[in-house]
């Protein structure tokens, strides 16, 4: 019988929600620690790094047919990849109207917090800001979704699949996402002081947790990892249009 791990890590742990917990423990502890300390020293080299990471923590641990288990493999059903897309930009948008209509432009709106990240010059001309968004644009749709999906919707969310079953699986993958982004939103650092948004962070929260089940059910349907990136992929794309261009 196949395992899903190396020879090197099947010798001390076994792919099931120890392994799962495990992985959790070790990357989304650090990377909470690292995204606040970023928001509050402006710099964010270090969360390049944690995607790196975390992208290739699939590498790593799994053998090739482990890699195979988790989606990396070619999509059975290309229209899927399409289908993906329009969800993550519709899904994208709605989040946009919803921290528009509750919160205006404060920073109780989650686009307007994580937009000060971008450092956008308030007197930038038009031809510099289709180039500032073109690199943001770029970035946001390839190190995040490819990092956070192959970590998340992949090997994670597989490892516990193996022991609870897909759906209680894709609870936990998204349930883990979610929270670990307070870090991006929630826990404010705004003024040289840290502060809490108690409703909008479960608003927040609530949302990822529901745009990581979207992840999930663009994998499953279109049989590979692809379908979860294209989809996130699209939605940081809707995202940084609307702090561009809508804020």
């Amino acid at each position: 019988m196949e395992n899903e791990l190396r020879p090197f890590w099947s010798r001390n742990f076994s792919f099931n929600w120890k392994f799962g917990l495990f992985l959790i423990l070790i990357v989304c502890i650090p990377r909470f620690i690292l995204v606040l300390n970023a928001n509050a020293s402006g710099n964010y080299g270090s969360i390049g790094l944690i995607m790196t990471i975390s992208a290739i923590a699939p590498f790593i641990f799994l053998s090739k047919y482990g890699r195979k288990k988790i989606g990396i493999t070619k999509p059975k059903k290309y229209n899927w990849l399409l289908i993906a897309c329009f969800f993550g930009l519709i899904a994208s948008i709605l989040l946009y109207f919803l921290g528009q209509t509750l919160y205006e432009n404060s920073y109780e709106n989650w686009y307007n917090y994580i937009g000060k990240s971008y450092k956008i010059p308030g007197s930038i001309n038009q031809n510099d800001k289709k180039i500032l968004f073109a690199i943001m644009a770029f970035t946001g749709m390839t190190f995040s979704p490819i990092g956070e999906e192959l970590f998340f919707r992949g090997i994670i969310h597989s490892s516990f699949a193996k022991s609870i079953g897909e759906k209680k699986a894709s609870i936990v993958d998204s349930s883990a996402f979610a929270l670990t982004h307070i870090s991006h939103f929630g826990l404010v650092f705004i003024n040289k002081k840290w502060d809490f948004f108690t409703i909008p962070t479960i608003i927040w929260v609530t949302s990822m947790f529901l745009v990581s089940l979207m992840f999930f059910a663009c994998r499953k349907y279109s049989e590979s990892i692809l379908g979860a990136i294209f989809c996130h992929s699209a939605f940081n794309l809707g995202m940084i249009y609307c702090i561009f261009y809508l804020l």
